[in-house]
């Protein structure tokens, strides 16, 4: 016996479950405790009655309460249960013209209540917020170790969603992952009867009137109401039933409690199995509980043919179309595997068939129905006749290794001739007391390499060369001394027990080396699938490991509204015909499995199996077996594994897809507003002046000269700033996009430094420039215009931020890999943390002088960028922001030779 199976069956806790609990223990410590108020509708009562907890927990044990985010629908009464609650604000969100109010988790985390209610855990949060569902703000809150309260109804569980949709004709899309439900601590049903809920909705306490009367003709139906009801019932028994497994677990709990009724069919190759699943299957409907198929393989039972494996694999993949899950046991006897798996599974009932082979063989061998019976204690065992055997069936299957059974008793013959002949080979050296511990070896040889057959042919004829030459009377099987009868039955009995344990051993290898395979494929394909980030590096991977696990060709399809679209394939140019493309796309419409192996599509030579998460599916996984037919009951289960495992990263990987791109949506809402706020001010001011100086001029005709030249000039001056503002921003567009293109020419410095500054003449009239150029000055390869741009908004800065009457100064320096130009003014200087922001598009920084749309900077960055070269701002030690423009220095090309003088002169 091996594994889990093992330990319970000896009595003994399961090392890895222990460790499991012990871990899970630490984590639910430090993690937050989640209580969920779960309704079958709208209006059962189920943020009421959140609310009303909280008040007692507020009244009766003082405790810190802060109500996150309440949704009252205008009732009074649950307006009502708020007063005198912690509410915290909700933030505030721009969308569409519109102002959302959503839950702020920032200030939830900073204010770290001990408890925290959180109203519809379903809902999807707007546009720019950190999570895009409230149930991952939850999952943060919970992480933190804030308790947290919160309500959700039947239609949003994610695995109920499919089902609701097609009882009420009702597509639900904002759902919660199954997980949430399961790993909660505390559910709690709050129930209604339908006709209560319908009085309510008439009543106007669930919707108001015109979105009542709507309900009412679709959704508030009784019959989908009364559906509804049974499936909220029903997946929180799921709940019970699954903390009253745990508890026993905890408790160490083996007599069956009859609190809800579990069966379990024990499930072989022989035809006969049909019927008991089909029995098991009926008797579960009746019950309305579930069932489980169980087959056990022990080690002392001899190995299945391939023909029985294969009957064994239909047999198990009837009960699971039938709804039974599997169970892949292991142990000593069948009876101690299915007993102990019964015990730990709290199962009430267990299905076998009846005995069909003759009496003798129970007495020698053991009675599978006595043990069960005997052990069974509370359990009852219900014993069917399974359906009557064909003439094909009834003769004995071939067993593993019947291929070539003669060869392995030979070889078990050999060794016990070997034994004897080096047991004899010693007695003439030496003086052999214990020649039998050589026969012994050789029976243990035997059962190890042969099995158990050539065991018991080795431990006969071990009794027999022992008494033939090593018993006297020699060489004749006469015994006369009666001692020695006792040591060939124990030396019998020891073959016996050696080929029983060996034959033990060799099915434990077995199956620890098919678990680990198993395991080792899981492992890598999940270690390749964390690293992947986009789908076809994650369709690939799953190719691969797909691939080597299943020894097939794999492919993976990604679901498209059109068709599938082929993501990656384990073996190049290898294609699907049009029959195998059929099969791929009634696996993505339907859900199911089809093609080889299944009830669907049978002949074809590929198996299609969908890649399903929750109530979608991103794609599909294809395998085309070598072998030419579909894997076994454990490869099913294996090929079940890895379709979750590439499902839940495809759909990691297109929720980080869509995570991004609501990022960059974020971000491009924000300049817009960033834009529109600082545009229309900007754009705003000269149109005023430029619209009131025209207005002016164009009123009032008799204007003196002076008073209409300063008009004209207010009117060119305000021009020029917006033009200045439109070239600022077209510029901006144009590097940011990609779209300038650089026209680089050999500049001397000193040429670029003079026409900034002459540009600059006017706005700089008054004020000291001091410039310090490098000696020799240096020619750069470089957009002379961009550059000159560079210079010229760099110099505006500094004018905007120096003092007037304060001097700016321009430098250059220069060594053998870099040129660098500073521009330094002797202003405030820059804030704290403003060295990197100031290049920032828009930020205009928290100087009052700070004017204008706040791009120039961000342009001077994206030159210098362009030209490969870096623009940093600091502040200087003597006062003041400088700002440095380090280009790489390049080798100018050679001057070109002076023209020949005209040595006869002009003619």
């Amino acid at each position: 016996m091996t594994g889990a199976d093992g330990d319970a069956a000896a009595g003994r806790a399961d090392p890895d479950e222990l460790l499991r609990r012990v871990q899970a223990d630490e984590a639910r410590a430090r993690r937050g405790k989640l209580r969920v108020f779960f309704g079958f509708a709208p209006g059962v009562g189920k943020t009421y009655r959140m609310l009303q907890v909280a008040r007692d927990l507020v009244i009766d044990h003082k405790l810190d309460v802060v109500v996150g985010v309440v949704e009252t629908h205008r009732r009074a009464d649950t307006a009502a249960l708020l007063l005198g609650l912690d509410l915290l604000p909700r933030r505030k969100v721009a969308y569409r013209d519109h102002t959302l109010e959503e839950f702020d988790l920032d200030a939830a985390l900073a204010r770290r209540p001990q408890l925290i209610l959180i109203d519809e855990l379903a809902h999807t949060n707007a546009p720019g917020s950190r999570h895009p569902k409230r149930w991952q703000d939850v999952e943060e809150l919970l992480d933190a170790g804030i308790d947290v309260f919160t309500t959700v109804n039947v239609q949003h569980v994610d695995s109920l969603s499919d089902v609701v949709a097609q009882i009420t004709r009702v597509s639900v899309r904002e759902t919660v992952p199954d997980s949430i439900l399961d790993e909660a601590d505390a559910i709690e049903l709050v129930d209604l009867s339908p006709e209560e809920l319908l009085q309510r909705l008439r009543e106007g306490k669930v919707y108001l009137p015109d979105q009542a009367r709507r309900a009412a003709e679709h959704f508030f139906q009784r019959g989908n109401l009364l559906a509804l009801r049974e499936l909220a019932l029903r997946r929180t028994a799921q709940r019970v039933d699954d903390d009253v497994r745990e508890f026993r677990q905890e408790h160490g709990v083996t007599e069956a409690w009859p609190a809800g009724e579990r069966i379990l069919v024990a499930v072989g190759p022989a035809p006969s199995s049909a019927r008991l699943i089909r029995a098991a299957a009926r008797m579960a409907a009746g019950l309305h509980c579930p069932w489980v198929a169980a087959h056990v393989e022990a080690p002392t039972s001899r190995g299945l043919s391939e023909r029985d494996r294969e009957q064994l694999d239909t047999h198990l993949r009837d009960a699971a179309g039938l709804g039974a899950s599997i169970a892949r046991l292991t142990g000593v006897t069948v009876a101690d595997a299915v007993l102990s798996y019964a015990r730990r599974h709290n199962v009430t009932r267990i299905v076998v068939g009846k005995p069909t082979h003759p009496r003798l063989r129970d007495r020698v061998r053991g009675s599978l129905l006595d043990s069960l019976v005997r052990g069974s204690a509370d359990i009852d065992v219900h014993v069917i006749g399974g359906d009557a055997p064909t003439p094909t069936s009834a003769r004995p299957a071939a067993r593993v290794g019947a291929a070539e059974p003669g060869r392995s008793y030979l070889a078990a013959v050999a060794v016990v001739a070997l034994a004897t002949a080096v047991a004899l080979g010693l007695r003439r050296l030496v003086d052999l007391p214990d020649p039998e511990m050589l026969f012994l070896l050789a029976v243990m040889v035997a059962a190890t390499w042969f099995g158990r057959g050539p065991s018991l042919v080795a431990a006969a004829l071990a009794v027999a060369a022992y008494d033939f030459f090593f018993v006297p009377p020699y060489l004749t099987f006469s015994v006369t001394d009666q001692r020695y009868v006792l040591t060939f039955a124990m030396m019998f009995a020891t073959g016996l027990a050696i080929s029983a344990l060996a034959g033990r051993l060799r099915a434990q290898e077995r199956f620890a080396v098919g678990r680990e395979e198993r395991t080792a494929a899981l492992f890598a394909l999940t270690q390749e699938l964390s690293a992947a980030e986009r789908a076809e590096e994650i369709a690939a991977a799953a190719c691969r490991r797909a691939a080597e696990a299943f020894d097939a060709v794999a492919w993976v399809f990604a679901a498209r509204p059109a068709a599938p679209e082929l993501l990656a394939c384990s073996q190049p140019q290898a294609l699907l015909d049009a029959r195998e493309l059929g099969v791929v796309r009634w696996a993505l419409d339907r859900g199911d499995a089809a093609g080889l192996g299944t009830d669907t599509l049978p002949g074809t030579p590929v198996l299609a199996v969908p890649l399903t998460v929750g109530s979608t599916r991103p794609g599909v996984l294809v395998l085309r077996p070598r072998a030419g037919r579909g894997p076994s009951v454990d490869g099913q289960h294996l090929l079940d594994l890895f379709a979750r495992q590439v499902a839940g990263a495809l759909a990691r990987a297109d929720l980080a897809d869509r995570a991004r791109a609501s990022a960059v949506r974020a971000e491009a809402e924000e300049l817009r507003s960033s834009l529109l706020s600082a545009v229309s001010h900007d754009l705003r001011t000269p149109l005023a002046a430029i619209t009131g100086a025209g207005t002016t001029l164009r009123d009032a005709p008799d204007l003196p000269a002076a008073s209409r030249d300063a008009l004209l000039d207010d009117i060119v001056t305000e021009a020029a700033r917006l033009e200045r503002l439109v070239g600022n921003l077209l510029d901006m567009t144009r590097l940011e996009s990609g779209t300038l293109v650089l026209r680089r020419d050999w500049v001397p410095v000193e040429e670029l430094v003079g026409s900034a500054l002459h540009r600059l003449e006017a706005r700089l009239a008054g004020r000291a420039v001091t410039v310090a150029l490098a000696d020799p000055l240096e020619l750069v390869l470089v957009d002379p215009v961009l550059l000159e741009q560079l210079l010229v908004n760099l110099l505006e800065n500094a004018d905007k931020h120096t003092p007037a009457g304060t001097a700016i100064e321009l430098r250059s320096s220069q060594d053998d890999d870099h040129l660098e130009l500073e521009v330094r003014d002797h202003g405030a200087g820059l804030a704290a943390g403003d060295e990197e922001r100031v290049f920032e598009k828009f930020y205009r920084g928290a100087n009052p002088a700070s004017s204008g749309a706040g791009l120039g900077l961000a342009i001077c960055r994206a030159i210098a960028r362009a030209h490969g070269g870096e623009l940093t701002a600091r502040n200087h030690p003597g006062g003041g922001a400088s700002f440095r423009l380090r280009l790489a220095r390049t080798t100018p090309p050679p001057a070109a030779p002076d023209p020949p003088a005209d040595l006869n002169g002009p003619t």
